[in-house]
């Protein structure tokens, strides 16, 4: 198939915190007037990183590519438990952490690593009969979920500085970190969340390729198109 226009392709975007994915989306579409615009994996909204936008005919490959595996870092918070299992939920408990080391905490990671089914968090874009569960959380209704089959890589801190600990963790397509983290918390025995998330891999996308979106949003038009990886080359990276 020949490329109809230099704008189909991908464009990886250095997603900053406050925004959602649409919004990215929407201001790309907005800003360059374009017709399609889609993305590869929907970041949180305080999360940052790595967002793969699929343009024109790569729409597409949007499927193809949300399929990827994952790459993360971020880091966990002990002592505290919040409803959305992150920093933008309210706390719902709060307790003392316990003595802990650094070997300690990868102990505590490796039975997260491998095949296992996960169950959604209740504030998440996940429907149940069309409704998006975070609405349903937001009126305090709490409905039962089907856990997902998901794989985890790697899982490995690499600082603590408590109650703060740094991690990486390497992951199949739908894992919810933010639940690893809850779970995590769990196993402690102090509660935790996921204080910050960056996506540093999607498939074979790094972000260290990937421009902010503010830089991006200042191009003109002939600029986005050097940046776009063209529909034709995009098969390099399935």
């Amino acid at each position: 198939m020949l490329q109809a226009c230099p704008l189909d392709g991908a464009l990886l975007v250095d997603k900053p915190a406050g925004c959602t994915s649409h919004d990215v989306v929407d201001r790309v579409r907005r800003r360059f007037q374009l017709k399609k615009v889609g993305h590869c994996g929907t970041l949180d909204p305080n999360a940052t990183g790595l967002l793969v936008l699929v343009l024109g005919q790569a729409t597409r490959l949007s499927e193809k590519f949300m399929a990827s595996d994952k790459v993360y870092e971020g880091d966990i918070k002990l002592g505290e438990a919040t409803d959305s299992y992150d920093a933008d939920g309210h706390i719902t408990g709060s307790l003392p952490v316990p003595p802990v080391t650094l070997d300690q905490l990868n102990e505590e990671a490796r039975p997260f690593l491998g095949d296992q089914q996960q169950t959604p968090p209740m504030v998440s874009a996940v429907k149940i009969q069309g409704v998006p569960l975070y609405k349903l959380a937001r009126k305090g209704q709490e409905v039962e979920r089907q856990p997902r089959f998901i794989h985890i890589y790697s899982f490995k801190f690499s600082s603590y500085a408590e109650p703060v600990a740094h991690f990486r963790l390497a992951c199949t397509k739908g894992t919810y970190v933010r639940t690893v983290a809850h779970e995590l918390g769990q196993k402690l025995g102090c509660g935790a969340h996921l204080l910050t998330l960056r996506r540093l891999v999607s498939g074979k996308f790094d972000v260290a390729n990937a421009r902010p979106l503010a830089d991006i949003l200042a191009w003109t038009e002939a600029e986005l198109a050097r940046n776009v990886i063209p529909f034709l080359k995009l098969r390099a990276y399935e």
